[in-house]
């Protein structure tokens, strides 16, 4: 058993704590797949704002039953390897925070699932038992992923310079950047740039990092 202190793992949610897209998922529903997946490609990417992106998105969803949040949350898949990453880190004692552009409404039990108490995502709008096609207070974006990371470091009293970040897209360059290592996993060309490491395959990969033996 290490005696180092414990570094604190905060991890982006869609398309690497699990391996879909929710919004696109929710999309599927609502008959506007393709123009969803299109729009978060472009965000991913860089090429357009994520808050933009992610109102233009969620409108497509306007006039869902809120009961399609508990079916996409059972079809939601963990990535290959984090149920074994998190076991790992719970058994070293490392504090583990998700911070997602996604929706908290299903990363919050997907959280709970695994142990994990810090999350952090947008709260969909839902009037009437159906979703607005609007978000409820400002979007966490990629400011908004870097500052959730400092709270959730300040909150478990772990210093910024042991917290990894572990995310895919544009939208996770400030959390990775701000992180003592940032990890891009099965990332976009941007995060690759930017991150410390790059992980392919499963998330599991990386525990064979230095950062994590020390």
């Amino acid at each position: 058993m290490s005696h180092t202190p414990p570094r604190l793992v905060v991890m982006d949610v869609d398309s690497t704590f699990i391996t879909g897209e929710v919004v696109e998922m929710l999309a599927a529903r609502a008959g506007s797949e393709e123009l969803v997946t299109e729009i978060t490609e472009r965000a991913m990417r860089g090429e357009i704002d994520f808050a933009k992106s992610l109102h233009e998105r969620v409108a497509t969803l306007a006039g869902l039953p809120e009961s399609v949040l508990t079916d996409v949350l059972a079809e939601v898949e963990p990535s290959p390897g984090a149920s074994e990453l998190v076991a790992e880190l719970a058994s070293r004692g490392w504090p583990v925070g998700l911070v997602s552009g996604g929706f908290i409404e299903i990363v919050r039990p997907l959280a709970a699932s695994f142990g994990i108490t810090l999350t952090r995502a947008n709260a969909l709008e839902v009037v009437d038992g159906r979703l607005t096609g609007r978000v409820s207070g400002a979007v966490v974006d990629r400011a908004a992923k870097a500052r959730t990371l400092r709270e959730y470091a300040a909150a478990v009293g772990i210093p910024m310079e042991r917290t990894i970040a572990i995310g895919d897209g544009a939208n996770d360059i400030d959390m990775v950047v701000a992180a003592g290592f940032g990890i891009a996993y099965n990332a976009k060309p941007l995060l690759c740039a930017a991150a410390d490491a790059v992980v392919r395959d499963r998330l599991d990969a990386v525990l064979a990092l230095p950062v994590f033996a020390s």
